[in-house]
């Protein structure tokens, strides 16, 4: 199995440039860019515009084809000026081009990506044939619109977060929990933090950029989604379940799912976690839920592949390394 790759640390002044790898940065949406670029500086950094960005280039619910997408994904990849990346926003864009992705070029110059959604697959599928390190957090519009409507205190503490993992000054955090998060299922374990968007990762499964199930050995397996069924929901966990993944997995950890619809009034009320215990009638494990990432905002870091510690009867979720080197 491949080994973790670490992107290579930040230092103050480098770029960091905003893209869009997947939905457009529409002209209409310029305010969050230019919050999103403060947002950036504020955190030491030089911000620089994608050209997708800088044009508001838009194909269909995309910002461009996917041949033109993972262009401009494999220039930002190879530039030496550009450290890190951020998605101005997710959609439905990535699974069409991960088979154009230059994972020599991610190999060669390891540098932080983030966001979430549409993004896992990105993530996941670099980190299946490289084994880098992604940063499942906020978009480059969270940056510019979420943050902003947080209270300055939340602000401050996510800006000192993400700065801190993004140039290596911290090591070992407990990230700091918002929301009242819930015990679903108790127990503590320590493992390395794999998932993401729940759509995208089943899909990912069924392509030649699958996580190898070795992936899945003691991981803390961290999943959100957004706008579905919650039949559809139950399935892709069943899914997952017979690959074997709860079978390999140490522990779960459920985000914030937004808009998930239950079943109808002749069904009898049913929610997410009702589905969760439901698929893992036969597991035990330790199950931490309402943790603040997924389609929520402000989004906390859940770098991929990182070594980390849930206990979920005491609410905790901790980092033990630096997520760069």
């Amino acid at each position: 199995m491949t080994q973790p790759l670490w992107p290579r640390r930040l230092h103050p002044g480098d770029t960091v440039v905003i893209a869009a790898p997947s939905g457009p940065a529409l002209s209409s949406r310029r305010e969050e860019i230019d919050a999103a670029a403060e947002t950036i500086k504020e955190m030491g950094f030089t911000p620089r515009l994608s050209g997708l960005v800088e044009s508001a280039a838009r194909h269909f619910w995309r910002s461009a084809p996917p041949a033109e997408q993972a262009a401009e994904l494999n220039a930002l990849l190879s530039d030496p000026e550009v450290r890190a990346i951020v998605p101005f926003s997710g959609g439905n864009a990535t699974t069409g081009y991960i088979d154009r992705i230059d994972y020599d070029a991610v190999r060669a110059d390891p540098k932080p990506m983030l966001g979430f959604s549409d993004i896992t697959a990105l993530h996941l599928a670099i980190h299946s044939r490289t084994g880098l390190i992604g940063f499942h957090a906020d978009f480059a519009s969270g940056l510019g619109g979420s943050w902003a409507q947080a209270a300055p205190e939340r602000r401050a503490e996510l800006l000192d977060l993400y700065r801190g993992l993004l140039t290596g000054q911290i090591t070992e955090t407990e990230l700091p929990a918002e929301t009242d998060w819930e015990t679903w299922r108790p127990g503590a374990v320590t493992g390395r933090l794999v998932g993401g968007l729940l759509d995208r990762l089943v899909r990912l499964q069924s392509t030649p950029y699958a996580l190898a199930p070795e992936r899945f050995d003691g991981a803390i397996f961290f999943w959100e989604d957004v706008g579905r069924k919650l039949g559809h929901v139950w399935n892709d966990l069943h899914s997952l379940r017979m690959q074997g993944v709860f079978d390999r997995a140490a522990a779960m950890v459920v985000g914030i799912p937004a808009d998930i619809e239950g079943p109808g009034e002749d069904y009898g009320p049913a929610t997410v976690k009702d589905a969760v215990l439901d698929v893992l009638a036969d597991y035990d494990l330790p199950i931490l839920a309402g943790v603040d990432f997924g389609h929520t905002g402000p989004n906390l870091p859940m770098p991929i592949g990182l070594k980390a510690a849930v206990d979920a009867d005491s609410h905790q979720l901790k980092l033990l390394e630096s997520p760069v080197v």
